[in-house]
């Protein structure tokens, strides 16, 4: 039985990013091949074969489809509704919103979204919710 973690890559040896990196070029097809991937990036082949099926960027390596985001939201009219529509806007489905009563002008929410028709990666999802007006911090609690 497989089992996955989720660990913060500034942790980790350079070689694992760099296999990540190898593996988005060789999607994009920016290299015509391993050969070449593996040059860019400055590893070996050897290195690329062992770690390219256990190494997995946050969303590359989801197999389910439902994600709940945690965010911390200043109680300023709209700040709910933007999030909601940027989700609305990424072909996001919400399943369900959880939120506490505002505690010093900050609330608690909770968002269980359905996220297998998704136009984004979720990495990518978290980052541009991050950014928008009221959004104190934004993180993914579980992947499903």
């Amino acid at each position: 039985m497989k089992k996955f973690l989720v660990i913060d890559s500034s942790v980790l040896p350079d070689v694992f990013e760099k296999v990540l990196t190898a593996k988005e070029l060789l999607r994009t097809n920016s290299v015509k091949g391993i050969s070449e991937a593996v040059k860019k990036v400055d590893i070996s082949r050897s290195t690329f074969y062992k770690y390219k099926d256990y190494v997995f960027g946050l969303s590359e390596g989801m197999v389910g489809n439902k994600a709940i985001l945690s965010f911390l939201l200043k109680d300023e009219r709209g700040t709910l509704s933007s999030i909601l529509k940027h989700l609305s806007n990424n072909n996001v489905n919400i399943l369900t919103i959880n939120q506490d009563l505002p505690i010093n002008k900050i609330a608690n929410v909770s968002i269980t979204i359905e996220i297998s028709k998704m136009e984004t990666d979720i990495d990518t999802l978290i980052e541009n919710l991050k950014v928008l007006n009221g959004v104190v911090k934004s993180e993914l609690l579980a992947l499903e």
